[in-house]
Order: C-alpha cells, then structure tokens, then sequence
C-alpha cells in the first residue's frame, strides 16, 4: 500500500497525462480521484468519461458536444464533456475501448488543446488533464492495431500498472 501512496503522490505533484492499468475491480477511479484531489486541478471538475458504455455513434457528441442541427438529434448546442473539463481533469475509463476515429481525435486534443463541436468549424481551447485507465493490455492493442500507438505514447510516460490495490476476495 505505500508503494501505491508513492505512485498516487508523485502522479498528483505532476500536471502530466497518466494511464492507470489494472484488473477490474481494483479501484482505478478511485486512484484517479486520489490523483486528481491532491493535483493543481483539484478545485476544477473530475469529469469522468466510461469509453466502454458510450455507443461509438454518440462518442463525438458526448466528448466534443455539437451545434444545433450537426445532426437529427442536435436540437440545442451541447458543450462535450471535454469542454466540461476544462481546466480540470478528464477520467478516461476503459480508454481501450475508443473507437480508432475517436482516438485520433482526442490525440488532436492533447497534441494542440483545441477541438470542435459537432458540426462546427471553430475552434475550442481545451485545457485539460487527461487521466486514462485500461484493464486490457495495451501494447498487445497496438501490436493488433486496434489502439493508436501516438496515443498511447503521452498517456505511457506516467503509467501506473496495477496502482489500484486488489479488493479483498475473500
């Protein structure tokens, strides 16, 4: 357990993008959460995003919001939760799951800070930090190209396998 309050601490005294990795159930939200409470964001929103329950058809919406009319549905404009984000963090949970269009599209977020709404053509300036988990294995993912290698790579440089620790079984 000290060695996980280690890694959580030196996560928090950092403003960089972090990937959490682990078994289901051994808490990786609540890591993020400890991450970001203790970070310079923690008095902005904790925005959390569960890439493996949101249809493919609505990601883009529900990420980077929409304009009235962008689609049938888009009665009203709608800020995405990236511009929810703003300022604070975005938990990406299962992030193995994204779509391979949605991936290049958050990796424009994170290379540039800038986005736009569905439909739109101006730009938004995002100021977000991004913390990602997976209980699958990444590098086999980009091995069988179904994770983008160019996304991974800024989520790696602060990745904390197994960080959360293992509920009780018993």
């Amino acid at each position: 357990m000290q060695e996980v309050f280690r890694v959580m601490r030196h996560a928090a005294a950092s403003d960089s993008n972090v990937l959490i990795t682990g078994e289901i159930g051994t808490g990786k939200e609540l890591v993020a959460r400890a991450i970001h409470s203790n970070s310079i964001r923690a008095k902005k929103k904790f925005v959390v995003v569960n890439c493996g329950s949101i249809p493919d058809g609505f990601m883009e919406s529900e990420l980077f919001g929409h304009v009235k009319g962008a689609f049938d549905e888009a009665v009203a404009d709608k800020r995405g939760l990236i511009e929810e984000a703003n300022r604070g963090t975005l938990f990406l949970d299962d992030i193995s799951e994204l779509a391979p269009a949605m991936q290049v599209k958050l990796l424009r977020v994170i290379h540039d800070g800038n986005f736009t709404r569905v439909g739109d053509s101006k730009p938004i300036t995002a100021n977000l930090r991004i913390i990602a988990a997976a209980v699958r294995d990444m590098r086999k993912l980009i091995a069988d190209k179904s994770f983008r290698e160019d996304l991974f790579l800024p989520l790696k440089c602060n990745t904390y396998q197994d960080a959360a620790p293992a509920r009780n079984k018993g």
